[in-house]
């Protein structure tokens, strides 16, 4: 199986209807897709990854004394003695930080701040043009999602990007490698949009992997709601017979943190159980 690939370009031509309908399709079927012409220049691209590059290289030793490659160094020599090795259920591989507005950005090397500058208020266009395809599909008013993120234009979403490594994403019982084209942007549909579309876009199980050989890395970004945001179907569309609660974006991510490596049912149980005291008044 193969992660849906989408030509982003066509959305404003001839072929809108098919573009549509591919991305419904990877919204309900897969919770992923790539983008491919979609408006980010290539050349920005190539400098957002020798920047990343050049700020990995630079911690580089802070990175090979970290946890996740202690942990996996042990395993592996464990391994080579022939020891009966447990799995490790619970630990982050990934080798992450995260830039956002509110913190501060790596000085060096001195082009860093101002490319990802750049680039990410080129993914910041591309995620709101995204969310009004998404609207026009689920046939909501332009900008309804947009809307649910920010409380109506109240707050500003968050909008943040951490370095990962390699991605694998679950589809029908089996975790498919993803594997992006040259130049193509990952979409990942997330949680918060399978409570606003009431479960007919679905957030997939997805997952990093740790490498024995080389490495692989990526820069995710995400335009979550505001942490004051309020988050249902209801945010979007009236009707009731809604599958999910209603809930404050921010309690839902204090249950993230605590609930990370489990499905995500329980989350939105738990999320739910703190929502009547949290939730602004209607």
């Amino acid at each position: 199986m193969v992660v849906p690939v989408i030509d982003f370009s066509k959305l404003d031509g001839a072929e809108r209807s098919e573009t549509l309908a591919q991305i419904a399709n990877g919204c309900e079927e897969w919770g992923f897709f790539q983008l491919v012409n979609h408006g980010i220049p290539l050349e920005l691209l190539e400098r957002v990854k020798k920047v990343c590059s050049d700020s990995y290289r630079l911690r580089e030793a802070g990175f090979r004394a970290s946890e996740p490659v202690r942990t996996l160094e042990a395993l592996v020599d464990a391994e080579r003695r022939g020891e009966e090795v447990a799995p490790v259920d619970d630990l982050d591989w990934e080798d992450i930080f995260y830039i956002h507005d509110g913190c501060q950005w790596p000085s060096d090397p001195p082009a860093f701040k101002e490319t990802m500058r750049e680039y990410r208020a080129e993914l910041r266009k591309l995620a709101e043009r995204v969310m009004e395809a998404m609207d026009e599909n689920l046939g909501l008013d332009r900008g309804s999602i947009k809307a649910a993120f920010s409380g109506d234009g109240r707050h500003e979403p968050f909008f943040g990007a951490p370095r990962v490594g390699g991605l694998e994403v679950l589809k029908d019982g089996q975790w498919t490698d993803v594997q992006p084209l040259a130049g193509a942007i990952v979409v990942n549909t997330g949680d918060q949009i399978e409570v606003l579309s009431n479960g007919r876009y679905r957030s997939a199980w997805h997952r990093v992997l740790p490498m024995r050989d080389g490495n692989r890395r990526s820069i995710a970004s995400f335009y979550n709601p505001a942490n004051e945001a309020t988050i249902s179907p209801a945010a979007v569309a009236s009707g009731g017979g809604e599958a999910y609660p209603k809930y404050v974006f921010g309690d839902y991510m204090d249950v993230y943190a605590k609930q990370k490596f489990q499905a995500k049912e329980p989350r939105f149980e738990a999320v739910k159980a703190v929502a009547p005291k949290s939730s602004p008044a209607a």
